[in-house]
């Protein structure tokens, strides 16, 4: 297997790994009393410890960033704006509405970075950009409306959370790229998973939530932790050691689509014209934005 090969297998694996754990945190809510902010609580614990371990065992220098206290405040600051953030707004549009929703509208995250640099440079966005931004806009309102101009095909708190959760999205891209160039993804994804996960659970205080779970239900919350959240994002940060970011963000596609088939075969989640039509939309803005970028790099050459 070459290593390109590998890379867009691993790049599949994790998006799809965090589609099925939605679709399972969907079902763990609809079924038990358990709460998104003790799962998220948990997943980031676990996840987190397992993460450094992990890099631990290879050699990797986990340490290194609380070397410098500029860097280790930035680590804590991306640890609850961007980790716990964009974690516990998504696990909150799911519990709200459905996976499938959660996962297509925390894909406008895109987006809101385009409308951001724009604002920030005071710079108009370009053709490709504004196509990108009308095509997610419309997506959203097929997603919520699904056709039906005076009635909402998602509960408003789903909606909400969803828009949250891609905002939360947004910050996780855009803080981080210093600090993972600096001091690697092992290190960085581990320590705000961790920290964040603390965070929550101290916030929370999801010690006094502990729920009552069967032996199958605990069976979902490993398969949360584990596969859902360390695997993938190992598997994702893996991948770009053999393709690009923008190859790798073009298979995150991956996600709404596996959340969205999951829930519909399992969770009885139904969409009309409308609603798939949108989501066709919404995920089709990030493989403009890689046409985009593709052509700008062969522009350049």
């Amino acid at each position: 297997m070459s290593k390109k090969t590998l890379g867009l297998i691993l790049a599949s694996a994790g998006p799809l790994l965090w589609g099925t754990s939605g679709t399972v945190a969907q079902h763990l809510f609809d079924t038990t009393t358990i709460s998104p902010l003790w799962l998220v609580s948990l997943r980031m614990l676990v996840s987190g410890a397992l993460l450094i371990m992990y890099g631990l065992l290879r050699g990797t220098p986990v340490f290194t960033v609380f070397h410098q206290p500029r860097a280790t405040i930035k680590l804590v600051a991306f640890s609850i704006l961007g980790m716990a953030s964009v974690q516990l707004t998504y696990f909150m549009a799911i519990s709200a509405g459905n996976a499938a929703t959660a996962a297509i509208l925390q894909f406008l995250s895109p987006v809101i970075i385009i409308i951001y640099l724009s604002l920030l440079h005071f710079s108009w966005p370009s053709k490709l950009d504004v196509i990108s931004v009308v095509s997610a806009v419309i997506g959203t309102v097929l997603i919520v409306m699904q056709g039906h101009l005076n009635t909402l095909a998602l509960p408003v708190a789903a909606i909400i959370w969803g828009l949250l959760a891609a905002v939360g999205a947004t910050v996780y891209t855009l803080m981080p790229p210093k600090l993972l160039r600096t001091y690697g993804s092992i290190a960085i994804v581990g320590w705000s998973m961790l920290i964040g996960g603390v965070l929550v659970a101290i916030f929370t205080q999801a010690w006094r939530h502990f729920p009552h779970l069967t032996g199958g239900a605990w069976l979902e919350v490993a398969f949360v932790v584990v596969f859902g959240t360390m695997l993938a994002y190992l598997f994702f940060l893996q991948s770009l050691e053999h393709i690009l970011p923008t190859t790798a963000s073009v298979l995150g596609a991956v996600e709404p689509l596996s959340a969205t088939i999951l829930s519909v075969l399992f969770l009885n989640v139904s969409f009309n014209f409308y609603g798939i039509l949108g989501a066709v939309m919404i995920v089709g803005v990030t493989i403009l934005q890689f046409i985009g970028a593709k052509s700008a790099s062969f522009e350049q050459s």
